[in-house]
């Protein structure tokens, strides 16, 4: 069993549009300018196991994500980002997973760039690499990495980045049902998934202070957050039996920083302290 890393890239998934009823229509994604910007910051999140169900495997896992996202609206938003998972079953078998990735979007979502590296015990087992361009029509793919192909993907699908500023959009608008359909170049540069992302209440800045590393940081002390739970389904699947493959909670603030992470595989959830915060002024627009 081994751990799998690819929807934690979503945490920076988030703009502005027609929200209207309960949720989304999958309409032609056209992101606006978000009326605030998301923040540059450098943060590290220490896994852990939480909870394990049924017949699961694992019984001990530690690890860490490093996730570095900067940029603005006008000049695109850049990520690097790193996590290291070990999952241990009990039985002697310890799954070392490492998996790296860099990506660019374009600020009003028009291109999305990403490269990535997935290493199971130290040895690679895959690498990626392509872009995506929205067009009028459709979102036109090219991977040079595992192998050159092109193949054209809805006008309705969303990249990482303008997901999350549809999150905080949607928040901000009291809206708690989001759902969209997702592309961020991951396994193999060719999946795509249908996301449900729910938005609990409002948390205000005095309320259930921090006590991790959000903790007093200025910068965070007069936002509002929510609790934000987004499930992953297979867009290829029958949407009768739709289960989701993986969940991820955390709490998000209006800045896009995120904190109190659990990713749920389903047999087992991990959790994630946020352990280290940098926040770094962000270039503005001219």
């Amino acid at each position: 069993m081994k751990i799998s890393t690819r929807p934690v890239l979503c945490l920076v998934a988030l703009a502005t549009g027609a929200l209207a009823g309960g949720g989304v229509g999958l309409r032609p994604a056209t992101a606006l300018p978000p009326a605030d910007e998301l923040v540059s910051h450098r943060a590290i999140y220490e896994l852990k196991l939480a909870q394990t169900r049924g017949n699961s495997a694992a019984v001990a896992a530690r690890g860490r994500i490093l996730y570095d996202f900067s940029g603005s609206v006008c000049e695109g938003y850049a990520l690097q980002f790193r996590q290291v998972s070990e999952l241990d079953n009990g039985e002697g078998k310890v799954t070392l997973s490492d998996l790296r990735a860099t990506t660019w979007e374009e600020g009003a979502a028009k291109k999305f760039i990403f490269k990535s590296q997935n290493y199971l015990n130290e040895t690679l087992i895959d690498s990626v690499d392509g872009q995506a361009e929205r067009q009028s029509d459709k979102v036109a793919v090219t991977l040079t990495k595992p192998d050159d192909k092109t193949f054209d993907l809805e006008a309705a699908m969303v990249f990482p980045t303008d997901h999350m500023r549809r999150i905080i959009a949607a928040a901000r608008a009291e809206k708690n049902i989001l759902e969209l359909p997702i592309y961020d170049g991951s396994d193999k540069g060719e999946k795509v998934y249908n996301t449900l992302t729910v938005i609990g209440p409002t948390i205000a800045p005095n309320e259930r202070v921090p006590t991790d590393a959000a903790a007093g940081k200025e910068a965070l002390a007069h936002l509002k957050r929510w609790p934000v739970t987004v499930s992953y389904f297979d867009k290829a699947a029958n949407p009768g039996d739709q289960a989701p493959i993986y969940s991820i909670k955390f709490e998000l603030y209006e800045n896009g920083i995120s904190r109190a992470l659990v990713l749920d595989y389903n047999d087992f959830a991990i959790s994630g302290e946020l352990t280290s915060l940098e926040i770094r002024d962000s270039k503005p627009c001219n």
